[in-house]
């Protein structure tokens, strides 16, 4: 039968830890303790539980099935708990703490840039960790405060504020690529030409690439060697003539200016909404992020 502890919380923190890195070393790091304490603290949680949470081998560390359910339970949990710990310490009016946003590439250049060097200057108390990922993810469960997103990819329920227009998604190749292979006139053209071609972070698929035509959708898989998982290679691999890539305009806008990238197919192409700022409801109230909105509408009308 499991043990009973005055404390419900006890070893919850070192088993996250320890599965979130995978390593029982990489958890004493995280919290600055030694390695030993680690599997003490793990070991007596296990104990109280009357199962094992995680498998030992001399190269790994694994979850057992009853581990790898209470991590699903307990990390988003944990992550709930702290936000309320720290939106309690920051209830003050002056903003502070650690303001954690997870970003899309597109979104480095257009928003991340021009704020961040803002805030920074305007709430030196409010320190900023930033992940640059494509891919959609649940905020709380990964401990973020907001994130920013193409308008469709944000959830519902989330509080969404929008930071940039429309975006018009193109098709664009370098003058020499274009000069060498000829400009396609119809979606059906692709199949004569290579693809640059993008591979979604989370679902591993390969994205179809989105046509209207008569008002109905038509995706054309076109043939390509190259493929990543990154927005920024594949506008830097189009302007060095390796093939035509699909790209939300505003990603590309300086290039197409300069005519290093020319758009083709501009009559089929979608649009979708911009990039919104997305948070959950009840974070608004955190002084740090009502300063980062405040910096970054004054900072980006100003654009």
């Amino acid at each position: 039968m499991p043990g009973t502890s005055t404390d419900p919380f006890a070893g919850l923190a070192a088993f996250l830890a320890v599965a979130e890195t995978g390593s029982f070393t990489a958890a004493a790091a995280r919290l600055g303790v030694s390695p030993a304490a680690v599997s003490q603290t793990v070991k007596a949680l296990e104990n109280r539980l009357g199962t094992p949470l995680f498998l030992r081998t001399t190269r790994r560390v694994g979850l057992t099935e009853a581990g790898a359910a209470l991590l699903i339970r307990a990390r988003p949990a944990a992550a709930e708990i702290l936000q309320a710990l720290e939106t309690a310490g920051e209830m003050g009016e002056e903003p502070a703490g650690v303001l954690r946003l997870t970003v899309p590439r597109m979104a480095v250049p257009l928003v991340i840039e021009p704020v961040i060097p803002v805030l920074r200057r305007a709430h030196p108390k409010v320190a900023v960790e930033i992940s640059v990922e494509d891919a959609a993810m649940d905020l709380p469960a990964h401990g973020y405060d907001a994130g920013i997103r193409i308008g469709e990819m944000v959830e519902r329920d989330m509080v969404a504020v929008r930071l940039t227009r429309d975006i018009v998604w193109s098709v664009v190749a370098s003058p020499a690529y274009l000069a060498a292979r000829g400009t396609p006139q119809q979606p059906e053209d692709l199949t004569q030409h290579d693809a640059i071609r993008y591979r979604f972070p989370t679902s591993g698929a390969i994205y179809r690439w989105e046509f209207e035509r008569d008002g109905r959708t038509l995706t054309v898989d076109p043939p390509g060697s190259l493929v990543v998982n990154d927005g920024a290679l594949l506008i830097s691999f189009a302007l060095a003539g390796l093939g035509l890539a699909y790209v939300a305009d505003i990603a590309a806008e300086e290039e197409i200016e300069a005519d290093r990238l020319r758009p083709v197919l501009q009559p089929f192409l979608p649009r979708s909404p911009g990039l919104f700022l997305y948070f959950p409801r009840r974070a608004s109230i955190q002084p740090k992020l009502r300063a980062f909105i405040d910096v970054m509408r004054t900072v980006l009308r100003a654009a």
